[in-house]
């Protein structure tokens, strides 16, 4: 009974942090947002940006390396460990999910596993990842593919299920993504 009541003690403290993360995801000023996420747990690199709107659940578990942006409306599910590296481009809308439901449990028990996104990625707008993915870095995922399989370095998928639809052609990765807009 004692365990019941400390999960649901748990999961109130959650889910208000992730409200308040929610609603500060709309101050219009990068630099506020950026401070608020970080005092929510997330580990945010430098010069790295995240476009207002963006949604997260349990921001502790969200890893962002230096100059990535995350795009407007953007979610990102740290109720397992996502980790996203230097230089990645996630447009607006992308959802990464790192939980979801064994739909064969007699119990619909809940499943995490982590997912990573290499450096020099470039995920196209309204994509999904779903949890247990790797994106390998140079990798391109095309607007409005489905990811449920990791990507190999430099491979270009899209498409529902994603699959190989091209390969990317750059080798020597020296781009920096630029700073963040100010109101954006």
């Amino acid at each position: 009974m004692m365990k019941k009541i400390i999960n649901r003690i748990d999961t109130l403290i959650l889910e208000s942090e992730n409200m308040i993360l929610r609603y500060v995801g709309y101050v219009p000023v990068h630099s506020v947002r950026r401070f608020f996420y970080r005092l929510g747990g997330m580990s945010i690199g430098r010069g790295s940006s995240i476009h207002m709107g963006a949604v997260f659940y349990d921001a502790s578990n969200i890893t962002i390396g230096q100059d990535s942006i995350v795009g407007e409306n953007s979610v990102l599910d740290g109720r397992g460990k996502l980790t996203i590296g230097n230089h990645v481009d996630i447009a607006s809308e992308v959802m990464i999910y790192n939980g979801q439901h064994d739909i064969e449990s007699l119990d619909f028990k809940a499943e995490f596993a982590k997912v990573e996104i290499g450096d020099y990625v470039f995920i196209g707008p309204r994509a999904i990842i779903l949890p247990g993915v790797i994106i390998r870095k140079g990798a391109v995922v095309a607007a409005g593919a489905v990811v449920t399989k990791s990507v190999e370095e430099m491979k270009v998928v899209g498409g529902v299920p994603a699959k190989e639809i091209g390969e990317r052609k750059l080798t020597d990765y020296k781009y920096k993504l630029g700073r963040a807009a100010w109101f954006r």
